[in-house]
């Protein structure tokens, strides 16, 4: 089944953010596994706010590269980038369509 996780958070330094999230994938590859693809997405009702949907194949990959410490890592200097905690969510795929 497959799992999403969500973090969702505010920050007046994106583009930081950005470069530092290019360096961590760059630097990673494909050392996460189950991991099936990230979005990025801006709200555009409130000015600085985002919401990362990561996808994996399941909970327990996405909780074993959560317990990785280059990810543990990577989450406190996104956190100190954010304006505010950073809220996550945990989701099973339970439905979905494509075109």
């Amino acid at each position: 089944m497959v799992f999403i996780q969500t973090i969702s958070f505010s920050t007046s330094r994106y583009d930081e953010m950005q470069k530092m999230m290019d360096e961590f994938d760059e630097q990673q590859g494909a050392q996460s596994p189950g991991f099936r693809g990230l979005k990025i997405l801006k709200d555009r009702d409130n000015e600085g706010r985002y919401l990362v949907v990561a996808e994996f194949e399941s909970y327990e990959q996405a909780m074993a590269n959560s317990a990785r410490p280059e990810t543990d890592a990577f989450a406190k200097k996104m956190a100190e980038m954010s304006d505010g905690a950073p809220s996550f969510g945990n989701y099973d795929l339970v439905h979905e369509e494509t075109p």
